[in-house]
């Protein structure tokens, strides 16, 4: 078949699997989201075969889509979210981060080093256990049209905090796999860089774009708000991993910014044919990544079970301490939606992978984890969202 025709075809696969999926789950009362990523592993290499590992390796067209996808939802998101109401969410949102960090990365580095890893290698296995999904939650948060409570901007200004925790701790960890010791002067060079660059956009962007709001007025093109907001989130989401970040920080930061214009709503609502058309990639190629059939040996299966449950443990404590000022349901609605690990542990599994650090058991049962804590969050974060009255402190 035609080089051009294969990738058609697999589009055409995994665009009407993500339909599928997402109906299915929907129709059982759960997140769209769930159904997705499911309908990923069944079409994905290891199940059904409709959809073969080197199409979604990294850099190939379909995974170029997957980051497309992400990028632009986050972008979305941030379009729902001002920059004045994370400022009211600032020390909730920081305490989350940091503990969402530091009880994950410890009990991590313990599971694994109680395993037979050596320290530096467990660190590594640790650091996979340390960085929230945005764009899981993101997604859960959107289609309940709960971006505006107080919890969802803890849970989003905590992910940004938690990307940029995580990448440092990931540098730290990196380097000691070379057995060189570890450059204090560069990762904190790296780390200023980072929040350096999500302060400056963040809030030198907003500014601007309030005084500057009618330039989109300006081209001749009708979609020109459309076309020059789209342009802001491509070109951040590419400056964003020039500065240590994954891209989908820039893409939110961009969607903060471009919230600040009255053509808000007209963006929000332009931007869903693009979402129904991308995003499901994203949820789908993650889906498809994993191999099932590592787990057809019950140890694996097996360490599969304590992993997941130290993930989903870890993560929810680190960030239910930090969110109760938000009062105990509050902080629990917070807590689930960290649990996600979704794309960003299956990069740093690969990483892990690639530096001789994880065997081919480990480096499955790692993306396992990140993708059965991206399934279990969302229904569980629905069903919380659902009952729970909004949250009213402001931390």
């Amino acid at each position: 078949m035609h080089h051009g025709a294969e990738i058609l075809l697999s589009l055409f696969a995994i665009f009407v699997a993500a339909q599928i999926g997402a109906e299915i789950a929907q129709r059982l009362k759960l997140p769209g989201v769930v159904g997705e990523i499911v309908a990923g592993c069944a079409i994905g290499p290891s199940a059904l075969g409709l959809v073969n590992a080197e199409q979604i390796a990294a850099g190939t067209p379909l995974d170029v889509l997957a980051e497309i996808g992400v990028v632009l939802l986050l972008f979305a998101v941030g379009l729902e979210t001002r920059l004045d109401e994370l400022k009211k969410v600032g020390r909730s949102a920081f305490l989350v981060g940091v503990l969402g960090v530091i009880v994950p990365f410890a009990l991590g580095a313990l599971w694994a080093h109680g395993n037979g890893f050596e320290w530096t290698k467990s660190l590594f296995v640790a650091a996979a256990f340390v960085a929230t999904s945005a764009g899981i939650t993101a997604r859960v948060l959107q289609e309940l049209g709960a971006l505006s409570r107080i919890e969802s901007r803890v849970i989003l200004g905590a992910a940004v905090i938690d990307d940029i925790l995580a990448m440092l701790l990931l540098g730290v960890v990196t380097s000691l796999q070379g057995g060189e010791g570890v450059n204090i002067k560069g990762l904190l060079f790296v780390l200023a860089q980072a929040i350096g660059f999500v302060v400056v956009i963040g809030w030198v962007g907003t500014r601007v774009m309030r005084a500057r709001a009618h330039w989109l007025e300006r081209p001749i093109n009708p979609l020109s708000p459309l076309t020059i907001a789209l342009a802001i989130c491509l070109g951040l989401a590419y400056l964003s991993t020039e500065f240590g970040l994954a891209a989908i920080i820039g893409a939110f930061l961009a969607g903060m910014i471009a919230s600040e214009v009255p053509q808000r709503e007209e963006l929000e609502h332009q931007m869903q044919p693009l979402l129904a058309l991308l995003t499901p990639f994203f949820f789908v190629v993650t889906g498809a990544k994993i191999d099932l059939s590592v787990f057809a040996d019950p140890s694996a299966l097996w360490m599969l079970a304590v992993v997941t449950i130290i993930a989903i443990v870890s993560k929810l404590a680190g960030g239910w301490l930090g969110a109760l000022s938000l009062g105990r349901r509050g902080a629990l609605i917070v807590g689930v939606g960290m649990v996600p690990r979704g794309e960003v542990g299956v990069v740093i599994a690969s990483l892990g992978l690639a530096a001789g650090v994880f065997s081919n058991q480990t480096y499955a049962v790692i993306v396992a984890m990140s993708l059965l804590t991206s399934i279990v969050t969302p229904p569980v974060l629905s069903l919380l969202l659902r009952r729970a009255p909004a949250a009213r402190s402001q931390g």
